[in-house]
């Protein structure tokens, strides 16, 4: 959630209808300094009251009793076999034990004997390790050790299992004589069969059955650019006043060339919505895992084996560098702020680490040089661009160059070389649209900024704000010199106010389905949010030349076709031209960016529509079958120029889609099928009423795909897969990542029904 949860704007919104109108009037004109003084005056005990309870209502703390549950809801898993379900259970146990305690070694050491069953020996190893390190017991020591070993023979490190088998052989030798020795003859037995084959066994083979992890292919920068460090040598950075900063092609660019590879200067993970199921007044205990249980809160790529914070029960990192990285620059100050910092939400999370990466010193810095130097409307001109095209002014290279203006003047967020890198000072020079926001919405910021700095302590800053001295959190603050309770809180403000506009969202695909699926869908997914200076530059089309994807907290834009030398980079801020009309894309576009988009798709499809030309994917008629047109009586576009009312072909429609969404029903409950029956008489319908390219077309056709290959009619899956692609292509277009998705559908069917039909080889690669 970008902004704060429902309960805490409902008691804001209370809040701002008390204020006197001449309060009010005050947040649309003032700037961002003024506003924070205002809301420091505003925000009261009971304000601050609400928040805690809130707070503690989303308790970030280590449960003992959430613990047992994890820990039990993973043996149940491992006991059913579900050994992956397992390790993910296991890792929740370890979020909420406490470090150096037999709970923690335990999940640890239950964890490793999951993923011991994966064949995933290396990572059994690291698990093995740090169960040992927080405190295994004892007399459970065999158990361990023997695991130990038989990874090292399994993967082929006979020395180091031998001497592991040493140490196991004087552990077993050590508890002969105790309480536990019937507990070792299993042990000893496992033992004796590793000793006397299991070492002359071992080789790549064994190894191989370690379950690869995920590999990228990586990709760089050919020749990198002087003046943009992230960006490639054919990319210049220009400005004007009409659109503010933007990037440009200095020489053709092919399809598929990368443009800018960029690591994001801050990015917080999304909560998800499994996570509010598990925090809340209504809590249950969920065992479903949440984006933070599955991505490395500091460098967001996946985690197979996570690594929880010692502190709190929400963060969890990837390794141990990661965790050490993440507490030495930010999380010690957010680790005992993780119920509110939930609360507020992920863009208050994303402007409070914004500023504990940069340090104080440069925030202070920055925040002083706009401070009463800068007036709001001279910010709108030159402190960044506005995302706003005009593709009818094509730039020339002579119009300004890497570092220049139109004018000759710097270019806002390079440095004094004229170089603009992904840094703090970029960041700081994004544009926050403090006079668009509505003051409301101001005032929303604003009182969960100040309310957040006063949770932080007055260790921040002097009296002024607080009235009160050094706290005892001075310890594990930062030490530097204090910017002061205002420049602190209006650094802040403006990052909260900025990721309005300019927040990127980092994004991942996740299959959807059970593990056993033999065909498995994708979706994209929102993973995290964060800042990425330089892929800001880039101005928006809804129908771009480029495409964005992500490995972790790295963002890469790779051109998606042709892009001739002096053409703008134009890149999609989301609403496109393939998912939603012309009418929508400007609601949002104007809602959430402040602008009317004036790129040629958006032209193209006015003119399209004051045209008459029927819409793609629309009725048909019943007499000819040819595509009807208008908006509400509609024309026959065919020879019987029929006019036919919309109102009973709509209701029919909304008929088809139910039975559609009944059918649904039943292929997820296995019953395949009455599901198919019921398909086969929807398309029929369809077919009678809808044009070819209807997206009900579509999904009627990947719904009959699924069905059948839940049944293993492999090629009748895959006849109604190529019928589903085309109506995506004719949706979304040949380069789209809905395309994507369907094609590994469909080499997934082709695979398993070991069929690949003449010529399909070559039709897919037509769609790629």
């Amino acid at each position: 959630m970008d902004l704060p949860v429902e309960e805490w704007q409902s008691h804001v919104h209370r809040q701002w209808l008390r204020l006197q109108p001449s309060v009010r009037e005050a947040f649309s004109t003032s700037v961002l300094e003024e506003i924070v003084l205002l809301c420091s005056s505003l925000l009261q005990p009971e304000d601050e009251a609400f928040l805690q309870r809130l707070a503690e209502g989303y308790s970030v703390e280590k449960d003992p009793n959430a613990y047992l549950f994890y820990k039990e809801e993973g043996n149940k898993a491992f006991q059913k076999k579900a050994y992956q379900a397992a390790t993910m259970l296991y890792s929740q146990g370890t979020s909420h034990a406490r470090p150096h305690t037999q709970e923690m070694s335990l999940c640890f050491a239950n964890r490793s004997a999951a993923f011991f069953h994966l064949a995933q020996y290396e990572t059994c190893l690291e698990d093995i390790e740090r169960a040992q390190m927080h405190g295994y017991p004892e007399r459970l020591q065999p158990k361990l050790m023997l695991r130990k070993a038989e990874c090292l023979v399994a993967l082929g490190r006979r020395q180091e299992a031998s001497l592991a088998i040493h140490d196991l052989e004087q552990k077993v030798a050590a508890q002969q004589t105790s309480t536990d020795a019937p507990h070792l003859q299993a042990l000893q037995r496992r033992l004796y069969h590793m000793k006397t084959r299991g070492l002359e066994d071992t080789g790549p083979a064994e190894a191989d059955l370690v379950a690869p992890a995920h590999t990228f292919k990586e990709v760089t920068l050919r020749t990198k650019n002087e003046r943009i460090p992230s960006a490639a040598s054919s990319v210049a950075l220009c400005s004007d006043p009409s659109r503010g900063r933007y990037l440009i092609a200095t020489k053709d660019i092919l399809p598929g060339e990368l443009l800018v590879k960029e690591e994001a200067f801050v990015s917080v993970l999304n909560p998800g919505e499994t996570l509010w199921l598990r925090l809340g007044p209504e809590a249950k205990r969920d065992s479903r895992a949440a984006h933070g249980d599955l991505h490395c809160h500091c460098c967001l790529k996946p985690i197979v084996a996570s690594i929880p914070c010692q502190g709190c029960s929400y963060a969890k990192y990837c390794s141990q560098q990661c965790m050490q990285l993440a507490w030495e620059r930010y999380h010690r100050t957010e680790c005992s702020l993780g119920g509110t910092l939930l609360i507020l939400g992920v863009f208050c999370h994303v402007a409070l680490r914004t500023v504990l990466l940069a340090g104080f010193e440069l925030v202070g810095k920055l925040v002083k040089m706009f401070q009463g130097t800068v007036n709001s409307e001279a910010v709108s001109l030159c402190e960044g661009h506005p995302p706003v095209e005009k593709p009818n002014a094509q730039p020339t290279l002579e119009e300004g160059d890497q570092s220049q203006g139109a004018s000759g003047t710097p270019v806002p967020g390079c440095d004094r070389n004229g170089s603009y890198q992904s840094s703090y000072y970029a960041v700081f020079h994004l544009m926050p649209h403090t006079e668009k926001h509505s003051p409301e919405h101001k005032f929303l910021c604003g009182l969960s900024i100040v309310a957040l700095c006063k949770k932080l302590g007055e260790a921040y800053w002097p009296s002024p704000l607080l009235g009160q001295g050094p706290s005892e959190q001075e310890a594990a603050l930062p030490t530097e010199a204090s910017p002061g309770p205002s420049i602190w809180a209006v650094a802040m403000l403006r990052h909260m106010l900025q990721l309005h506009c300019n927040a990127q969202g980092v994004t991942a695909l996740q299959e959807a389905g059970s593990d056993g699926d033999l065909v498995t869908e994708q979706r994209q997914v929102r993973l995290a949010t964060g800042f990425f200076p330089v892929i800001s530059l880039l101005n928006h089309s809804c129908s771009p030349n480029t495409s964005l994807a992500f490995r972790g907290s790295m963002g890469t834009v790779q051109a998606s076709q042709l892009i001739a030398c002096g053409q703008e980079i134009l890149h999609c801020y989301g609403p496109h031209a393939c998912r939603m009309d012309v009418a929508t894309r400007q609601q949002k576009l104007r809602c959430q960016y402040f602008f009317d988009c004036c790129c040629q798709a958006c032209e193209d499809e006015e003119a399209h529509r004051a045209s008459g030309a029927p819409k793609q994917g629309g009725f048909r008629c019943p007499t000819c079958r040819a595509a009807l047109q208008g908006d509400d009586a509609l024309r026959c576009s065919g020879a019987c120029m029929n006019v036919i009312s919309k109102t009973p072909l709509v209701s029919q429609l909304q008929d088809l889609q139910q039975r559609v969404e009944v059918a649904l029903e039943l292929l997820r409950g296995d019953k395949t099928a009455p599901a198919v029956q019921l398909l086969l008489g929807c398309q029929q319908e369809a077919e009678n009423l809808l044009t070819s390219e209807h997206r009900l077309m579509g999904e009627i056709e990947d719904h009959l795909a699924q069905a059948y290959a839940s049944l293993g009619d492999w090629p009748k899956s895959a006849a109604h897969l190529r019928k589903s692609l085309q109506v995506v292509e004719a949706q979304h277009g040949p380069a789209s990542v809905e395309i994507g998705h369907e094609l590994f559908k469909l080499s997934q069917v082709l695979f398993n029904g070991v069929v690949m039909p003449s010529g399909s080889e070559q039709w897919i690669n037509t769609l790629r």
